[in-house]
């Protein structure tokens, strides 16, 4: 499997960003660690192997991609509103410097499925939420879609359009909801019933997606489903079938 890295310097981000692809060509998805961990961590944990018949294939590629969750929410040191200007900023940096570079290695106008796990589908359904005229779609797995919790109480506008429980439960625009729910996008929320899942959170945003006539898959598995990656070497790959068709 082809497998590429580079790297450049971010002026929005301060610091060197790597970005690995995996596969020769095939729709895009662009991955979003988990917690605090790096660009590699997929690879690592072997999910990119239980997904490497698509990349091999042409039936996918794959990007992924550094959090800032050591600075952002996962930093105790930072205030709300410094975690907020993290999460701004590394918006920006994916729509103006991943995205593009994507389009790119891609070519036209392609418009990547977003996928992430625990924290990292958080950060996978934000920014698809956000830009869902830029990208295809979400696949979201055992993620927590409320960062109030990371805030120590505080609240205002900036907050509010990070938090897609929010956000999403007063979209009533002309623009991003329709095309939320024309259909053509793949959103899929999976969870798990067991140790350390919370199905309860995918349940809530689901809800909110019903409520606004957004076309979604939550997919909620077994009591012995737990938070943790044997589990999501499954699902990964049973997603990667249902959006990108048969491996083979």
């Amino acid at each position: 499997m082809r497998r590429d890295i580079t790297a450049w310097y971010s002026g929005r981000l301060f610091q060197e960003m790597p970005l690995v692809a995996y596969g020769h060509y095939g729709p895009p998805i662009l991955m979003l660690p988990t917690a605090a961990a790096d660009y590699l961590e997929y690879e690592r944990f072997y999910l990119i192997d239980s997904v490497k018949h698509w990349l091999e294939n042409g039936k996918a590629k794959a990007y992924s991609i550094n959090s800032v969750n050591r600075l952002a929410l996962l930093n105790n040191k930072a205030s709300a509103p410094e975690k907020i200007e993290w999460l701004n900023r590394y918006d920006s940096y994916i729509v103006n410097e991943v995205l593009p570079l994507i389009r790119q290695d891609c070519g036209g106008e392609a418009k990547p499925i977003v996928a992430g796990i625990s924290l990292g589908a958080y950060l996978a359904a934000n920014t698809f939420f956000r830009h869902p005229d830029l990208f295809g779609g979400v696949i979201a797995l055992s993620g927590s879609y409320d960062i109030r919790s990371y805030m120590d109480g505080y609240y205002n506008e900036s907050v509010y359009f990070h938090n897609p429980v929010d956000y999403l439960s007063q979209m009533n625009d002309n623009y991003h909801l329709p095309i939320l729910q024309n259909g053509d996008k793949k959103i899929v929320l999976f969870s798990g019933q067991g140790a350390y899942e919370a199905p309860d959170r995918s349940r809530a945003l689901s809800n909110i997606l019903n409520s606004k006539g957004i076309p979604h898959w939550l997919d909620v598995w077994g009591h012995d489903v737990n938070h943790d990656w044997p589990w999501w070497r499954k699902a990964m790959p049973y997603y990667f079938g249902k959006l990108f068709g048969n491996a083979a």
